[in-house]
């Protein structure tokens, strides 16, 4: 019987790999909070870009790998939109 596939070491290897670059979110652009408890929102999670649930041959791809917060990545669920971009403020100076 095969077990997730999610607790096995090449996805803690990825996680690691992913963990040790620091990138902020791929989502929303913000800092990560690495140091913080993995069930804060603002926590580390590995996002991928093509949800797994569709294209489930790109788990393991480091291509495929992003980090993300856990809110940013939750909120995305499995849809393959892009991040959007911080909204601009208007200026009021002419």
């Amino acid at each position: 019987m095969a077990g997730n596939i999610r607790n096995g070491r090449p996805y803690r290897r990825l996680c690691a790999w992913l963990r040790a670059q620091r990138l902020p979110c791929w989502l929303c652009g913000r800092d990560i909070g690495y140091d913080l408890d993995p069930r804060h929102p603002l926590s580390f999670t590995l996002d991928h870009l093509e949800p797994v649930s569709k294209r489930p041959d790109l788990l393991l791809a480091k291509e495929n790998a992003r980090a993300a917060h856990r809110r940013c990545n939750s909120s995305r669920g499995n849809r393959t939109t892009t991040p959007k971009a911080a909204p601009q403020r208007a200026s009021r100076r002419w």
